[in-house]
């Protein structure tokens, strides 16, 4: 399956629900999903059976995400059904991690073996700020639990925040020193919820690079969203993603899927395509139709030039 200007689509991003047990500042707004229209997130059975037909597609690459994927209480057998559709070869999760010890070894097994964790801040008072209410030491424990089940690779994403957490690059990037983790720094995204940044929380990725001048550049996998770096004797590697300084969107290969059955060719484009309720090929008409919707490239993105995605983070999937 390949979109009008030759990339291969390959990889589906899954929101499987809205709901989230934080209310991070710059993705959902304090009072959660009073925003949200009444729509409910669809079932274990319709995400599987969307899932089948993209992967008769040539879908190759499957990721669980959010809001939190974990607050459902059927994610355990729906990983499991996901990862056992023929052509899935490659099923990942993202996650806040600070629900994910009690089950990080049960995940492993159902089929998640790669994972992404958000990770802002080592300073609890902060990781409870910018969470609205989070505990770190939660989340840390979900991180060692992901490196404990056998997890590989283990992403830790940092959104990048001016006057908010630049002055911990050197030690958030310090644990890949201490543990095989790839620490990735994002560059903060004017979509939904961040209208109430200042135009100084938008900092380039370059910043990166000028406070860790020994960081050397590693090769990166095909489509991956990340230049990676590592500092001398690391375990792990730094990974920079730059959605505004130098999108990536050439190399993009993914569809997203919706808690409420909408796919979005694009994250930063306001076009959607409702899925639910369609069967057999009529499903994958819908899948190919949003497919060779992909614009080329996302519009101008910065402090003063918002996404044009209608929706919160959280309402399409990290």
């Amino acid at each position: 399956m390949t979109d009008g200007y030759g990339r291969k689509i390959e990889y589906l991003r899954m929101s499987v629900t809205d709901g989230c047990n934080l209310r991070c500042r710059y993705c959902m707004p304090p009072d959660g999903m009073a925003e949200c229209p009444c729509r409910t997130a669809m079932s274990a059975d319709e995400f599987v059976e969307i899932a089948r037909a993209a992967a008769g597609l040539g879908m190759k690459k499957l990721r669980i995400t959010g809001g939190e994927p974990l607050v459902r209480s059927d994610i355990i057998p729906l990983v499991r059904a996901l990862g056992a559709i023929d052509g899935i070869e490659d099923m990942s999760l993202t996650t806040n991690a600070t629900l994910l010890a009690p089950c990080a070894e049960e995940l492993y097994n159902a089929g998640i073996r790669r994972i992404n964790i958000s990770l802002d801040t080592l300073v609890p008072e902060k990781y409870e700020r910018i969470t609205r209410g989070g505990r770190l030491a939660d989340a840390l424990c979900g991180i060692h639990a992901a490196l404990d089940a056998g997890m590989s690779p283990v992403k830790l994403n940092t959104v990048l925040i001016g006057g908010f957490n630049d002055d911990e690059i050197e030690s958030l990037a310090e644990l890949t020193l201490r543990y095989p983790v790839q620490l990735r720094f994002i560059e903060l995204m004017p979509i939904g919820n961040t209208g109430d940044f200042p135009a100084t929380a938008y900092l380039p990725d370059s910043v990166v690079l000028e406070r860790l001048p020994q960081l050397a550049p590693v090769p990166s996998e095909k489509h991956t969203v990340a230049r990676l770096f590592r500092l001398p004797d690391a375990k792990g590697e730094v990974g920079l993603i730059s959605p505004l300084s130098n999108h990536f969107c050439a190399e993009c290969n993914r569809l997203r899927l919706t808690a409420d059955g909408c796919l979005k060719p694009c994250l930063h484009s306001a076009e959607e395509l409702p899925v639910r309720g369609l069967h057999g090929e009529e499903l994958k008409r819908a899948i190919l139709t949003a497919a060779s919707h992909k614009p080329e490239k996302h519009g101008a993105l910065s402090a003063t030039e918002r996404s044009e995605a209608q929706r919160s983070m959280y309402r399409i999937g990290g």
